[in-house]
């Protein structure tokens, strides 16, 4: 494939975990020529060649400030993504869903000629937990009754008509696994866990037991390795769906091993029951249908993306889980109002 030089590129969602990575790997590639950062707040962040703008996705007058921000730019990286509140999914709805179609939109009216969207393993179907994989043909259905995979599955659907009404623009979905780093640890921590969790119980040797479950096999992907797969979605003649994802896969043994616990059989229901619970009082923000969701998803292959993206990843997974961790003790964070630290307690 052929590389393009001195493109002008546009990140929404530039300063959540996968948009810091994304906007250091494009200001950091020759190729690039500038990179305009859009997110809902400002951040004080430094990135070489980039420039940030204000845009909230779920305001009405979004498309038209879209269209001027786009306006002779060569590609778009759309991130932007509203994890919670999950006890209300009109209002991530209406960013996630809405504002998306604002953006599509948008690329369409000032004419960029290519859209890499962020998509999620969240997107599929139930599927097979062993084996190779699945490839990118597997059905994008997710899981209906979390929110997150609803979105995600849907935006799938818009794009397929999407692709059909606009030929002219080169439509990239990224399917991530979930995708971690030092940096966005105190961000996921309170998306996931809460402000309640105390971040120095995940030191190796004090979790009393890992709880081994049926379906709790999941893949996971350096957040900077995912960052490297959209700039080279940027850069080659790509387009359609990418399966993102690290070896090994990380299961309940796995985890056993990095936080020095015991791993013990536990029913998926007694969990479920324990989720449910704690999230009907905002004990958690994480939902019990997101834990189902996490439990059905199928592992991926992704042969796709390092063949016609010339990817390899990095980090393995137990690499990225081990940062991940390293930053929920230690509170990390980076200068961004999505990922801002706090110290552990």
């Amino acid at each position: 494939m052929s590389a393009k030089t001195g493109l002008r590129v546009v990140v929404t969602g530039a300063t959540g975990n996968v948009g810091t990575s994304v906007m250091r790997a494009l200001s950091g590639d020759s190729r690039i020529a500038s990179v305009l950062g859009l997110a809902r707040r400002v951040p004080d962040l430094a990135v070489s060649r980039a420039a940030w703008a204000a845009v909230d996705l779920a305001g009405e007058d979004a498309e038209e400030v879209l269209v001027r921000h786009l306006e002779d730019a060569d590609a778009v990286i759309h991130l932007a993504w509203r994890f919670q509140p999950t006890h209300s999914p009109v209002t991530t709805w209406r960013t996630n869903v809405l504002g998306s179609l604002r953006l599509f939109d948008a690329v369409a009216a000032a004419r960029v000629p290519v859209l890499v969207h962020a998509s999620s393993v969240g997107a599929y179907a139930p599927g097979p937990k062993t084996g190779p994989g699945v490839d990118e043909s597997w059905p994008t259905h997710g899981w209906p009754a979390a929110a997150y995979c609803r979105e995600k599955a849907y935006l799938e659907r818009v794009l397929d008509s999407y692709e059909q009404q606009h030929p002219e623009i080169r439509v990239v979905r990224m399917r991530p696994a979930f995708l971690f780093k030092e940096g966005a640890a105190s961000e996921q921590r309170r998306i996931f866990a809460g402000r309640f969790l105390p971040g120095p119980l995940i030191r190796p040797g004090l979790l009393p037991f890992v709880p081994d479950l049926e379906g709790l096999r999941f893949q996971v992907l350096h957040t900077d390795d995912a960052a490297q797969a959209y700039l080279m979605a940027v850069l080659l003649d790509a387009r359609g769906a990418f399966n993102l994802a690290a070896d090994p896969v990380i299961d309940a043994q796995t985890l056993g091993e990095l936080l020095r616990a015991r791993v013990v059989r536990v029913p998926r229901r007694a969990v479920h029951a324990a989720v449910s619970a704690a999230w009907r009082v905002h004990a958690v923000p994480a939902s019990p249908h997101l834990f189902d969701a996490l439990t059905r998803m199928p592992v991926m292959s992704a042969a796709r993306a390092r063949e016609e993206l010339e990817w390899q990843p990095r980090y393995t997974a137990t690499a990225a889980v081990e940062e991940f961790l390293r930053g929920v003790r230690k509170g990390s964070g980076e200068p961004t109002p999505p990922l801002v630290g706090h110290l552990a307690h």
